[in-house]
């Protein structure tokens, strides 16, 4: 490990450091443009500019430079001082006054180095370049003679989404960022590029012009559009959600969000449910919250009643609703609303064993049933680095483009009980072989045949540096799921089992994906936040509060335990879920055992003691032992990447995305 001198202080760096990152070991702020610690190195800003010795008399691009022994390193010298002034000066020859209509205002890099950094005026007078803006699609908002040519967004695009999209024409001073063909950029993390854009090039359209950044209450939560749980910022001005950013969390989904969990927030303030509704002579009428209880307690259903759990609810719904329906003598609780019915006697069989972190590693992974790019993008990056590795990846289900290659082997599950030879050789090898199987590919025998393909491959296994491997993973695609699994919301024969037993009455939490006409005897209350097809199914609607509106516990398709905090208030007279189950309690005559939401957390802690610790729950390593075989095509069950939940079916920008990126629609402007 190199030993060195930053200002006069000896510290010690890992091997293959850049002089830049032992700056930043050494306590030194060092300011940069282009460099980004998950792309690869450009040196083209030079704004990172630092003396070293020994070594030529001249400022060096400290992200560029590797660090060694003896070097002596001045961040504060007169000459880096001349030189960082320089290269500001130079940047701005070109850009734009636009500081005060400028979305990334109160956010620029620029802006802020150049007050830290720069010299306070400029020696050059001369007419600044102009450059017409792209279209860079729905999201993206481009002002082009703002940027400085860093090159983030070109990175980003080939390195991280494996898509080619964005690139740079022509040279020197005529040099312009653009996609190509001046395309909309249709991958489906695009929008990362704003939060890399350190000016006002690239913002974001949909909240160009809403808000400054000092204006916003800031506010921790998960995002539920997929099973991955990715760390974000809710950013809200009053009532209304204004924003969403992502968090770093480099276990989970680094510091990337799906442009879907981005840009669905629109959708909160949109169709929504908020106040009660009773179904009179066949429609739904504004009711008070008393006449609804009464009329769900007229029923009185005694232990004939089930729930069902939707994709985005939080554990906390889940286990009051569970406490309700035990208080009333009934088990009958389903979390997977469109009917599968695999075992989940053993958690470790439907979770994502090897983590995200650790799918990074695997050697060979054969993806089942699976289009990872729309149901988990952000595990999909993952993939992306395990086969920059060296990692071998083969597929079984439809083709659809990887960006990271891949082998498709044919689109029928039997093959996993039958892989080409060339396949089997490449796992027998493998030190680190991995399965991720996708929801197509959980029926139909594909759970015990996957298992038992793990066994055969001994996927569960110790390393020669004395780690534990397992290469089982189920990629879920429902926010929900695992918490539900966890809670108990699984029957043995899956929602069939709910409507053979032909309850009075069916609580849908927020479950919008469930074929509503099999229960056409029971009363369908649905507590949810949208106008979405649960609600429409529904005898009584409870207006509940979507995930930006209440605290909760979510859990991820890797098992990690997380915690989001409450951004805004439901509209109108919309409750959290638990109040109206602690409600729904007293209309029926029951105890639950709470009366606040700590006592109901408590409660549930005490139940699943997993649920309470943050981070990554313990499920074994011991796989069952399968068997048995798999049959018939897989169908993927995303149709549409931006309208899968019934926030994003409400949100104006999702319906956007899908008309003109996925379906080709030409959008009319209002003049037209």
């Amino acid at each position: 490990m190199p030993k060195l001198k930053v200002d006069g202080v000896e510290i010690e760096v890992p091997n293959g450091a850049t002089v830049l990152q032992a700056c930043e070991l050494a306590g030194k702020e060092i300011p940069r443009f282009c460099y980004h610690e998950r792309l690869s190195i450009a040196g083209n800003c030079r704004m990172c500019l630092v003396e070293v010795k020994p070594g030529p008399p001249k400022p060096q691009a400290s992200c560029a430079l590797p660090a060694a022994d003896n070097q002596e390193i001045r961040t504060d010298s007169e000459m880096v001082k001349k030189a960082r002034e320089g290269v500001m000066e130079f940047l701005l020859i070109n850009h734009p006054l636009d500081c005060p209509i400028c979305d990334q205002g109160g956010e620029c890099d620029l802006q802020d180095q150049s007050v830290a950094y720069g010299r306070g005026g400029s020696r050059y007078h001369e007419n600044k370049r102009a450059v017409t803006d792209k279209n860079m699609g729905p999201l993206i908002k481009t002002q082009m003679t703002r940027c400085i040519h860093c090159t983030r967004c070109v990175r980003f695009s080939e390195e991280v989404a494996g898509v080619d999209e964005i690139g740079a024409l022509y040279r020197g001073e005529s040099m312009q960022i653009t996609t190509y063909l001046e395309h909309a950029a249709k991958h489906e993390l695009s929008a990362n590029v704003i939060d890399l854009c350190p000016v006002g090039a690239l913002t974001s359209r949909p909240y160009a012009f809403e808000a400054r950044p000092w204006e916003l209450k800031k506010t921790l939560g998960i995002d539920v559009s997929d099973a991955t749980g990715a760390n974000i910022r809710i950013d809200a001005r009053g009532r209304e959600v204004m924003r969403v950013l992502p968090r770093i969390n480099d276990d989970v989904n680094e510091e990337w969000l799906s442009d879907k969990g981005r840009y669905q927030v629109d959708g909160l303030t949109k169709r929504r449910l908020d106040r009660p509704y009773l179904r009179r002579d066949g429609k739904l009428q504004p009711a008070s919250w008393n006449e609804a209880f009464a009329a769900i307690a007229s029923l009185n259903p005694g232990n004939s009643i089930a729930a069902i759990a939707g994709d985005m609810v939080d554990c906390e719904t889940m286990f009051a609703a569970k406490q309700l329906l035990g208080a009333l003598g009934s088990t009958q609780l389903e979390g997977r609303q469109t009917g599968m019915d695999y075992a989940t006697d053993s958690l470790a069989a439907v979770n994502f064993n090897s983590t995200f972190n650790g799918i990074e590693t695997a050697d060979a992974i054969l993806i089942v049933g699976s289009m990872v790019r729309w149901e988990a993008p952000l595990v999909h990056v993952r993939i992306r680095k395990a086969v920059k590795r060296g990692a071998k990846v083969f597929l079984i289900g439809p083709e659809w483009e990887t960006t990271c290659g891949g082998e498709f082997l044919g689109n029928d599950r039997a093959l996993l009980g039958n892989l080409p030879g060339h396949v089997s050789d490449a796992f027998a090898n493998a030190k680190r072989p991995a399965v991720i199987l996708g929801g197509a590919g959980l029926g139909s025998g594909g759970l015990d045949a996957a298992l038992a393909f793990a066994g055969s491959l001994n996927l569960v296994r110790d390393l020669e540096d004395g780690t534990k491997w397992n290469g089982f993973n189920v990629l879920h695609m429902a926010a929900s799921r695992m918490g539900g699994l966890m809670l108990g919301f699984a029957q043995k024969g899956g929602i069939a089992d709910l409507v053979a037993a032909k309850p009075k009455v069916v609580l849908s939490l927020g479950a919008d994906e469930v074929d509503y006409a099999k229960f056409a005897g029971s009363m369908i209350v649905y507590i949810g936040h949208h106008g979405d097809k649960g609600a429409h199914a529904a005898d009584v609607i409870l207006p509940g509060a979507a995930y930006t509106e209440k605290a909760g516990t979510y859990v991820n398709t890797e098992g990690r335990v997380q915690f989001a905090d409450k951004a805004v208030f439901a509209p109108g007279d919309a409750r959290e879920d638990w109040t109206i189950l602690r409600a729904l309690a007293d209309a029926f005559g029951v105890s639950v055992g709470f009366d606040s939401f700590d006592d109901l957390r408590t409660a549930m802690i005490s139940a699943v003691p997993a649920l309470g610790i943050e981070g990554l729950a313990d499920y074994g390593s011991v796989l069952p032992s399968g068997g048995g075989s798999a049959s018939g095509a897989i169908a993927y069950p995303i149709q549409d990447f931006y309208m899968t939940n019934p926030i994003a079916r409400a949100s104006a920008v999702m319906q956007r995305c899908s008309a003109e990126l996925l379906h080709g629609e030409d959008l009319a402007e209002a003049a037209e």
